[in-house]
């Protein structure tokens, strides 16, 4: 691999959170002119907050493979394996969802779920840049068939449609 491979949480989740958050910001400040009870507002601000909490979370995170490791970038914070120190490359698989832990050494290690975007070529490279012996079975069988998931987006979809009927329904009131 000559040039580092950037894998980045699926936009097509992150796009209808960030919907999602702007509905809700609307809601509490329609809730709140209407002259509508503050416990109202309260209520979406306690849901809004843990949505943007997992709006920013999502948008920051990405994934970067180079010839020699992988580097996790979450906010504030980066954690990097090196190829030559992985001691195995395991899989869990829980319906549609999937992940790999990277092992390195008692304390080291990397989990990766199959949110990221193009989750099928991050696997294969992964195979494909560890010696066979640190990959599992389970992993190489992933590698050949990965799961895609889209339970999670189309929750947040849902949600998005129920905050229009929602804002339409009290516009009209």
């Amino acid at each position: 691999m000559s040039e580092p491979r950037r894998f980045v949480i699926r936009r097509t989740l992150v796009a209808p959170l960030g919907l999602l958050l702007v509905l809700m910001v609307v809601l509490m400040a329609v809730s709140i002119q209407h002259g509508q009870p503050l416990a109202k507002a309260l209520f979406l601000l306690v849901f809004a907050v843990p949505v943007a909490m997992l709006l920013v979370e999502s948008a920051s995170r990405w994934l970067e493979v180079d010839a020699t490791g992988i580097t996790a970038h979450r906010l504030m914070r980066t954690r990097r394996l090196a190829f030559a120190e992985v001691t195995a490359l395991e899989t869990v698989r829980v319906r549609s969802r999937a992940f790999l832990t990277l092992v390195a050494g008692d304390d080291a290690y990397l989990i990766v779920s199959n949110g990221y975007a193009d989750f099928p070529s991050l696997v294969r490279l992964l195979v494909a840049a560890l010696p066979e012996t640190v990959v599992t079975d389970e992993t190489r069988q992933l590698a050949a068939a990965p799961p895609q998931r889209y339970a999670d987006v189309a929750m947040v979809w849902f949600a998005v449609v129920a905050l229009v009927y929602v804002l339409i329904i009290q516009f009209r009131s």
